[in-house]
């Protein structure tokens, strides 16, 4: 009797099993959307709303990748490389695309698709998600950097590096807090700088065909920006270890004048230090030459398709909803992310969390995006390597090794710093 008994208790888990089994295989499919983890809840929003719209026809999962970009990479990279077909859409850093494009991880997009994600959106970022003349993705959000600085202690902002580093000199004889905040460590950061540099004094690290590095006069310039900002009054003591968030740690304690650094900065001032936040002012970032804008490098997220997934079409479709006009309205004001579609910088709801978004949107339309290579991840060690710490630069020498061992780097050849 009791192992009958027993047998008569299973009898409802097995049949609640097998009902659940039937009803996922007649559910709606499942996009599996894989993307760096937001604790804003804007992206599981977006995932939400779009499994309403989709009517039944399918439901997005957001799976989290890794905190850090390398993480992202190198988990993407290891499933797309063994054919795994359970990658629907993915979120790649704006500096994949080439490398996945090359190695037939993503799918191009073409005709209505092509046109959905191109209507609107900035023309820097869709530039970050095209190789070769094709694009293999579509720009889910946006960022760039400005000039962050204390109106009590400046009050004009500087146009120039040379002028911005004359101002924390005269602070600095004054006993003024003085520094200039920005990303010195040996990684992605210093890069970035270095890239932002060389743009707006006019040239590139690469040539147009992305075959050899270009660098010539620009880049000497850039670097020699780059070593007189490291060894003067200007430079934080921590410059050779700093990233952005470190950066934003000195400018809210009250050590800085000025931060070159992404827009988070502004609501964490608010937050962490509401007496400094009313001097908090922003301004376009710095020029090299006063003739020239200034071309800062963007970042951002670009959503993919891959290349395995069995519902492409669908993919292709959710992709699209992901990134549209509701969704990136609550990933800017929850998450902080800068939109890609540029009617949404004039959008009062966007204005009232982001009062600097005119100054962001100028920025992306004359920014610059990094070199454009499937080799970038080794051209990027190579420049970092090269620059670090800044203090040590030596800027003919220094550009000469860049050029040296990025050549090296396109052809595959030799060994990575």
């Amino acid at each position: 009797m009791r192992t009958y008994s027993r047998c008569l208790a299973v009898l409802p888990l097995l049949a609640a099993l097998l009902t659940s089994c039937g009803s996922e295989r007649t559910g709606p499919t499942v996009l599996n959307w894989y993307n760096f983890p937001d604790d804003s809840g804007a992206l599981a929003s977006a995932a939400s709303s779009c499994t309403r719209a989709s009517g039944g026809r399918y439901r997005i999962v957001y799976n989290k990748l890794p905190r850090t970009a390398d993480g992202q990479r190198q988990q993407l990279v290891r499933r797309l490389a063994a054919g795994d077909d359970a990658i629907d859409i993915m979120g790649l850093d704006v500096t994949w695309v080439p490398e996945f494009a090359e190695a037939g991880w993503v799918l191009p997009w073409t005709g209505a698709s092509r046109a959905g994600a191109s209507v609107g959106t900035l023309e820097v970022p869709l530039r970050s998600a095209t190789w070769r003349g094709t694009l293999y993705a579509v720009p889910y959000n946006t960022n760039v950097q400005l000039l962050w600085y204390r109106a009590d202690l400046v009050p004009e902002p500087p146009r120039t590096w040379e002028r911005m580093l004359a101002m924390a000199r005269e602070l600095a004889e004054r006993g003024k807090p003085h520094h200039v905040e920005i990303q010195g460590a040996q990684y992605e950061g210093l890069t970035v700088w270095f890239n932002t540099l060389v743009a707006s004094a006019g040239g590139s690290v690469l040539n147009a065909t992305a075959t050899a590095p270009a660098l010539g006069p620009p880049a000497v310039e850039a670097a020699a920006v780059m070593r007189e900002l490291a060894v003067s009054p200007a430079a934080d003591p921590s410059l050779p270890n700093q990233m952005e968030d470190q950066n934003r740690l000195a400018m809210e304690s009250g050590t800085a004048a000025f931060e070159l650094n992404y827009p988070f900065v502004y609501p964490s001032m608010r937050s962490n230090n509401p007496e400094l936040f009313r001097h908090f002012r922003w301004a376009p970032y710095p020029r090299v030459d006063a003739r020239r804008a200034a071309k800062p490098t963007i970042g951002g997220i670009n959503l993919a398709i891959g290349a395995h997934s069995r519902r492409p079409e669908q993919a292709f479709e959710a992709a699209l909803c992901l990134r549209n006009r509701k969704n990136q309205i609550t990933a800017a004001v929850d998450g902080g992310l800068p939109p890609t579609l540029r009617a949404l910088y004039s959008e009062p709801e966007f204005k009232k969390s982001y009062p600097f978004a005119d100054t962001v949107l100028a920025a992306l339309e004359n920014a610059s995006v990094r070199p454009q290579t499937p080799a970038y991840q080794n051209v990027s060690i190579v420049i970092s390597h090269t620059l670090s710490p800044p203090a040590a630069i030596e800027p003919r020498r220094s550009v000469a090794t860049i050029g040296r061992q990025t050549e090296d780097a396109l052809r595959s050849k030799g060994l990575i710093p």
